[in-house]
């Protein structure tokens, strides 16, 4: 669907309805991969491609088809035909599964208002049901950058478990196909959903040149953060040492953050433990929308932080956000072990995770994260 966004706002503003046609599996070579989709109005008038050619015309007259009869969505298959060549197929050897469904935009506000957040640059995930319950198929719904699920075709837990689903993704900031539901407790019906996630990667803003530094921006790297580490000191923030990140900056902590840009998903570790550095820099940090705010240190560290915190006026809901000393106590001694403690609670807080033993817990492994319902 991102491929051909642009025009689909175009044609959503115009409340102009229209057929989509999405690719929702891949087998083999085929050319173009899931998500990607082709969209046909009811004057005929097509956008986007979704094999290159070979399949085009026929999932056209699938399009024209169901726009002309107010059909349920539908699923087609398209592998290649030895028999004849000229066949419809995949000469490159591959398979394509695609479902086609019609939108009315003016019944589906939910799509203008993703659309509208895409074509003006923001984080947006659309969930769309692709394998399911007949009354189910082609639904969908939108999560936006802040966790806010915009009440599309979905309802009640289902529209808790896609919505859940789809801030994951989001999060992670790559568009993938997941099973939901099919759980008593949480979700009875089991679903395939695509999502639909156009985002930039979250940030992992790393405060102190220091050897934990260098672990936990490998292991922010390969939990897809962009990861920034910054330092005052320019003999130990250079490039070579934090071969992982993808920025290295020379500046003052406070300084730093003050211009950079964050957001809901970004995450703040600071590990320089020098008061003249960490305290204007978390003063600023616990005034700003970001999802995770820890300082490395000891208990002591920590109370002495506190106390010339509050002497700076920060307010105590403010100082709640804190996690120090930072981490899960997993009993880390090295940088490496430190940094999955530093990533796990960093993971644990996103999902609502309580960081304890999954054989100690009972009830669902899997919660919804906390997500706003638009109404």
């Amino acid at each position: 669907m991102l491929n051909i966004a642009g025009a689909l706002h175009r044609w959503c503003r115009e409340a102009r309805p229209f057929a989509l046609a999405t690719v929702v599996d891949v087998t083999g070579s085929a050319p173009l991969p899931v998500g990607t989709s082709v969209a046909v109005d009811e004057d005929g008038n097509a956008i986007g491609s979704i094999s290159g050619g070979c399949v085009e015309g026929a999932v056209y007259e699938l399009c024209r088809q169901l726009l002309s009869d107010r059909g349920a969505p539908q699923r087609a298959w398209f592998g290649y035909s030895d028999d004849d060549a000229f066949a419809v197929g995949l000469t490159c050897g591959g398979e394509l599964d695609v479902l086609v469904q019609r939108i009315d935009p003016t019944a589906q506000p939910h799509l203008t208002t993703a659309l509208t957040d895409i074509a003006e640059g923001r984080p947006a995930a659309v969930a769309q049901v692709v394998d399911g319950p007949e009354e189910l198929m082609g639904g969908m719904l939108y999560v936006d950058a802040a966790g806010g699920i915009h009440p599309g075709t979905l309802a009640g837990a289902v529209r808790r478990e896609v919505g859940a689903q789809a801030w994951a993704l989001l999060r992670a900031g790559r568009t993938a196909r997941s099973e939901v539901g099919g759980d008593a407790d949480t979700c009875p019906e089991r679903l395939s959903v695509l999502v639909h996630v156009h985002a930039s990667s979250p940030r992992m803003l790393i405060f102190g040149a220091v050897d934990f530094a260098a672990a936990l921006s490998r292991a922010g790297r390969f939990l897809g953060y962009r990861v920034t580490v910054c330092d005052a000191r320019p003999v130990f923030a250079t490039p070579v040492r934090f071969p992982y990140a993808d920025e290295v900056v020379v500046d003052w902590p406070h300084r730093y953050l003050e211009h950079t840009t964050v957001d809901a998903r970004t995450a703040v570790c600071v590990l320089t433990h020098d008061a003249k550095f960490d305290i204007p820099l978390l003063r600023l940090a616990l005034d700003l929308p970001v999802a995770y705010v820890g300082a490395m240190g000891s208990r002591r560290t920590h109370d002495e932080r506190l106390r010339l915190l509050r002497e700076k006026g920060v307010p105590e809901e403010r100082l709640a956000r804190l996690r120090s000393p930072i981490g899960l106590d997993l009993g880390a001694r090295t940088p490496e072990e430190t940094a999955v403690s530093i990533t796990a609670e960093i993971i644990a807080q996103a999902n609502q995770g309580t960081g304890r033993p999954l054989t100690r817990i009972t009830g669902p492994i899997h919660r919804p994260p906390r997500l706003t319902s638009y109404r």
